[in-house]
């Protein structure tokens, strides 16, 4: 009886100790991290999503796409006056509204020249008139001596300050035939092209 009783109990142990082996030789249990349905809200640093190789550099090839182009650099455009044009218009004609007092009047001023508008402290440096005003990439020009698209360049000061045009710009242009587009903008006082006058 004593021999039954040793080997039982031996038999117990060595059923123990052959399970307790068995536990340490499983691995740990891992839990996939995921958004808790009912349980608490999960606090901490967000990671970032990590993306499948290839994929990363597709998303920031996207992005390049459609960034905002880098800003041209400014260049100065200039004033060619044709052969043809050249030394064939001395003056221009330009109408001066005085939004105030609600009247227009009607002025012949020299191309190249300073006009002093009257009872006013404004001034007008007049440049180059075109009669067939062209963009040709930087060159503002005529396309011909026919007044098709006359335009004036000019230069607007009140007192000693420039008001027109925008900084940033060599000359601010007035179109008889479009005096809507780029138009010289006072609170009291407008400007407009009416015409080129032909030399002599």
């Amino acid at each position: 009886m004593e021999r039954k009783g040793c080997l039982i109990v031996l038999t117990i142990l060595l059923i123990f100790s052959l399970n307790s082996c068995k536990e340490k030789e499983k691995p740990p249990a891992t839990e996939v991290p995921g958004p808790a349905v009912n349980g608490p809200i999960q606090t901490g640093p967000i990671q970032p999503r990590q993306m499948p190789p290839g994929q990363d550099e597709m998303a920031s090839g996207t992005q390049q796409q459609f960034a905002a182009p880098a800003t041209m650099p400014k260049a100065k455009s200039r004033i060619v006056v044709p052969d043809s044009v050249k030394n064939k218009w001395s003056e221009a004609r330009i109408v001066i509204e005085d939004k105030v007092a609600k009247t227009k009047k009607e002025f012949t001023v020299k191309l190249n020249s300073d006009f002093s508008v009257p009872n006013s402290n404004l001034r007008i440096h007049v440049g180059e008139f075109l009669p067939d005003f062209k963009m040709d990439g930087l060159n503002l020009t005529s396309a011909s001596n026919t007044p098709n698209n006359p335009a004036l360049a000019i230069k607007v000061y009140e007192g000693d300050r420039q008001i027109f045009p925008a900084p940033g710009r060599n000359w601010g242009w007035l179109f008889a035939k479009v005096p809507s587009i780029h138009p010289f903008e006072h609170q009291k006082y407008g400007i407009f092209l009416k015409e080129g006058v032909r030399k002599g």
